[in-house]
């Protein structure tokens, strides 16, 4: 399939800038791929189509504040840092995003914070606007990592115009979010409430966990219409015994294993054994699912409505096939569904 496969046009006016007010009473659109059947429900009423036994599969990685503001030295200019990744721990070293780029040069250093107690040197350019800094701070690394997450704003994808408000630091986070991480949240799973997730648990659901970070590659947009040579950018990823013994379980006894979230669908695909089972797993992944392809691990989904021509649509597009997919973003939009990170959901059976 082409780039062009997945295009639409997405009214402006139902880009979510806000969160639901309650976490489960967004909305949910159910797809039945056997029978193309569309369904419309609240998001709390997932529990209607899950029973005892069934397995729901949650990235637990945790937002951490990675939006900086800095000033550069001599001129004062407001500088934007978005932290990607850690590349030493030893010597402070990060690897960034800055904003606007062409006024950040390898020498310079920015200040942060109104006492400017922290500092960052720019030591390497990475791409047109990436950049590797060295952070220049007396205290302990644990000191340091404080004074990152004190200074550091929820980082809110771009498209949510307005400011940064304190209960964006809770909502944008899965209230399961254990391993920081990431530096976008898990959208799927910004659904699911305390109430909600007992009620399943009580109904007899396993939870599997697996953590992927997820990176701002997943938004990088696709520049080639043949989808083969897109690149994904790596995200670590873990997966350890219990999540594969739950897993592999629910698959052996023919259960429902629901992928909650692109990240944790990309995650149990990275980790395929030879006989299709799960398998443990420590590293990085690039895997870039994009149709036709064959899942060995999920039989369902959740998922938000995704952004024209993104990565994450390809690979709902992959799972749910691609004229029902349309049909139901189609949909969507007649129904006024939100989309992106705040927006409402979809389950897939």
């Amino acid at each position: 399939m082409k780039l062009s496969h997945f295009n639409f046009e997405l009214p402006k006016e139902l880009l979510a800038e806000y969160p639901s007010e309650n976490r489960d009473e967004s909305k949910l659109m159910v797809i039945h791929r056997e029978t193309g059947k569309i369904e419309h429900r609240m998001f709390k009423d997932l529990i209607d189509y899950f029973d005892e036994g069934d397995v729901m599969v949650l990235n637990n990685t945790k937002v951490f504040p990675a939006r900086l503001y800095g000033n550069k030295e001599k001129t004062g200019a407001r500088i934007e840092v978005f932290l990607l990744r850690e590349l030493n721990e030893e010597q402070r070293l990060w690897d960034v995003l800055v904003d606007p780029a062409r006024k950040i040069r390898i020498g310079n250093k920015l200040y942060f914070g109104e006492d400017e107690s922290l500092v960052a040197e720019v030591i390497d350019n990475t791409t047109s606007r990436g950049r590797t800094l060295r952070f220049l701070y007396d205290g302990s690394y644990s000191d340091f990592r404080r004074k990152l997450r004190e200074l550091g704003e929820t980082p809110l994808p771009k498209y949510i115009k307005r400011e940064v408000q304190p209960e964006d630091e809770e909502r944008y986070q899965t209230i399961y979010a254990k391993h920081e991480g990431a530096v976008a949240a898990p959208t799927a799973g910004l659904h699911f409430s305390r109430h909600l997730l007992k009620r399943l648990e009580i109904k007899g659901i396993d939870f599997a966990e697996v953590t992927l970070h997820v990176g701002l590659g997943t938004f990088n947009p696709v520049e080639v219409e043949d989808l083969s040579k897109h690149k994904m950018d790596s995200e670590e990823l873990i997966i350890d015994e219990k999540a594969t013994e739950i897993v592999n379980a629910a698959k052996t006894n023919k259960k429902k294993v629901c992928a909650v979230g692109t990240t944790a669908m990309r995650g149990l695909e990275s980790a395929v054994s030879s006989e299709r089972t799960l398998n443990t797993f420590n590293g990085w992944t690039n895997k870039f699912i994009f149709p036709p392809y064959d899942f060995s691990i999920a039989t369902c989904m959740i998922t938000n409505f995704h952004l024209p021509k993104s990565t994450l649509m390809m690979m709902v597009s992959a799972f749910i096939g691609h004229d029902l997919m349309k049909r139901a973003y189609k949909e969507a939009i007649l129904e006024n569904y939100k989309f992106y990170s705040y927006g409402d959901a979809m389950l897939i059976l």
